[in-house]
């Protein structure tokens, strides 16, 4: 009917929304661009339609891997990174990487569509049954559950704060299917949406906390500087360096931190790590935590009991004095507290006494000697340093790439080998260790920044992850991914001990052709099995710009169990037959 034949005095038609587009009108209007996930009952249509109303979806094959993407999305950008699951099983497989960005302090959102409260509650066996707000609470740091759509916009809101104020984590963002398909007036879901003002606000440390901090530096003749990765998620890098520069105090970066100072920096003392440890009496601790990655700041690694005392910057009161006495704790956001630090230095600050710095240079001087012998091989099959010296050469020339590393040896040796130039260029398995982030990271990586990504893993890591490549060529993103490959995890030259024919747990097939798997989906596969092939080919798919695989053969004799961690894996006291 045309306006013209409208009756007389007939209201028009109120316009409607509902609750798929107030999920995504409530993340658009938070700035929030890009969800990672997999499509599927009952959230198949929230993804359609965000890709229609201009957001960036990106499908993955398996959601633990959408999830890690998301939660180095937020690393990287200082925004929550969004997955998007299905129900129950999908849900449970984007948790374990909620857990692991919750642990390591990464902001990220994990949606899931669920089965109707009614049914769940009466435990009436729904299409995937499972009360998923309970289950993610204790593995995240927030989880609300949205049943209204006028609702939909504060829960959105809570998430992304909570993700990201204070210590950044993960958050879960329960959303039954119901809730998809409820219609309300578009003028008054308008009003219900959110914008999070000022979502992670500056925590400014207590003066007298930034006093005793000075107080205890100037009384110290052998300081350090210990940077984690929180000092890198806080992009004040020029303010980082400042200090360092300006106290004059060696530092070691812990894995992704390197880079935030470039590692070819003078005051840089990772080539030192093990004499800075044990011999320095006063360590300032910059977003990093005295965890089992630092031996809890205790042990023959740390000195004498009682030899050195700790200052610590971080946002959450509750890690000081976590493993041992902290000294001086600085409770605020690394900015803040760093920009506190530099005032009170004023233009007169005495740097550390000579000897102690040519002590570190001296030490620093004999293990690069070491290693360079190390790294001069040339073998055939290779082993990890000289691979490891083609792809170190690899980021020299190209400090604006991102590596993403992960393995256990692979992990391990190149952390040690490849010096970083640029803050937030290493991403890596971080505090839990955890196998199978490889690419997730990478292809996040590259759509966050449009920067190329060298992913560095071990064939038993890349096993995690590995169906992604098909992910990487859809989309045609620009990774080159090196697997070394020694035909197993560790080594390849285990037994069965029984004398059965089955072979041992920790070897896989030999001769494995990895790049062959990225050849299948159109991408770039390239067989490699000396320095020479391995730098002709990293540096034709970095050129590229094209999905490459790059299957480097490592002798399978190379490798140690559980890389430089081995003391954590537990011998069997039963050597013999019957337990004798």
């Amino acid at each position: 009917m045309s306006a013209a034949q409208e009756p007389v005095g007939a209201e028009p038609e109120a316009e409607l929304t509902d609750g798929f587009h107030l999920v995504i009108d409530a993340l658009m209007l938070n700035g929030i661009k890009t969800i990672y996930g997999v499509p599927g009952i009952p959230i198949t249509d929230l993804g359609r339609l965000a890709q229609a109303s201009g957001m960036r979806v990106i499908s993955f094959r398996h959601e633990q891997n959408a999830g890690n993407a998301a939660a180095i999305a937020g690393y990287l950008t200082k925004a929550p990174g969004v997955c998007l699951t299905v129900s129950a099983p999908g849900f449970l497989n984007g948790l374990v990487a909620l857990a692991n960005a919750t642990t390591n302090c990464f902001p990220m959102i994990l949606i899931s569509g669920s089965s109707e409260r009614e049914i769940v509650d009466l435990q009436q066996g729904d299409y995937e049954e499972m009360d998923q707000l309970a289950v993610a609470k204790p593995l995240c740091k927030a989880a609300f559950r949205v049943l209204h759509a006028a609702d939909i916009g504060i829960g959105v809101a809570r998430a992304i704060r909570a993700a990201v104020s204070g210590r950044p984590g993960g958050v879960y963002l329960d959303l039954p299917g119901k809730l998809f398909g409820q219609v309300m007036d578009a003028e008054a879901g308008r009003r219900s949406l959110v914008k999070v003002i000022d979502p992670a606000p500056a925590q400014i440390p207590a003066p007298s906390a930034v006093d005793r901090a000075l107080d205890v530096l100037r009384g110290a003749k052998r300081p350090l500087i210990i940077l984690g990765k929180g000092a890198a998620y806080a992009q004040v890098d020029d303010d980082i360096r400042a200090l360092v520069e300006k106290s004059g105090i060696p530092y070691i970066p812990m894995s992704m931190a390197k880079g935030l100072i470039p590692d070819t920096h003078p005051q840089c003392a990772a080539a030192a790590r093990s004499t800075v440890l044990q011999d320095s009496d006063v360590v300032v601790m910059i977003g990093a935590r005295l965890n089992w990655l630092l031996s809890h700041g205790k042990g023959k690694q740390w000195g004498p009991p009682g030899s050195k005392k700790f200052i610590q910057i971080d946002i959450e009161p509750r890690e000081m004095d976590s493993n041992v006495e902290i000294a001086a704790p600085l409770v605020g956001d690394i900015g803040s507290c760093v920009a506190a630090l530099l005032r009170g230095m004023g233009d007169d600050w005495k740097q550390p006494p000579a000897e102690w710095t040519s002590a570190i240079d001296a030490k620093k001087a004999t293990n690069i000697a070491r290693m360079a012998t190390r790294l001069g091989k040339n073998s055939t099959p290779m082993d990890y340093h000289s691979a490891l010296r083609v792809l170190r050469d690899v980021i020299r020339d190209r400090p604006d790439a991102i590596l993403v590393n992960e393995g256990a040896n692979t992990l391990d040796q190149a952390r040690g080998v490849i010096d970083m130039y640029q803050p937030r260029k290493r991403l890596d398995v971080g505090t839990w260790g955890v196998m199978g982030i490889g690419m997730g990271f990478a292809i996040a990586a590259t759509i966050e920044t449009g920067k190329p990504v060298l992913a560095i893993v071990g064939d038993s890591a890349f096993g995690f992850s590995g169906m992604e490549v098909e992910t990487i060529c859809r989309y045609n993103l620009p990774v080159c991914i090196v697997v070394f490959n020694n035909d197993g995890i560790y080594r390849g030259t285990d037994v069965n001990v029984s004398g059965g024919s089955d072979p041992a747990t920790t070897v896989f097939v030999k001769g494995a052709r990895y790049d062959r798997m990225m050849e299948s989906f159109g991408g770039t596969g390239v067989n490699v099995t000396t320095p020479d092939e391995l730098k002709r080919a990293v540096d034709a798919a970095m050129d590229s710009g094209k999905p490459t695989l790059i299957n480097a053969v490592i002798d399978p004799a190379a490798g140690s169990e559980s890389g430089n961690i081995g003391n954590l894996n537990p011998k069997s006291a039963l050597t013999k037959k019957g337990g004798a």
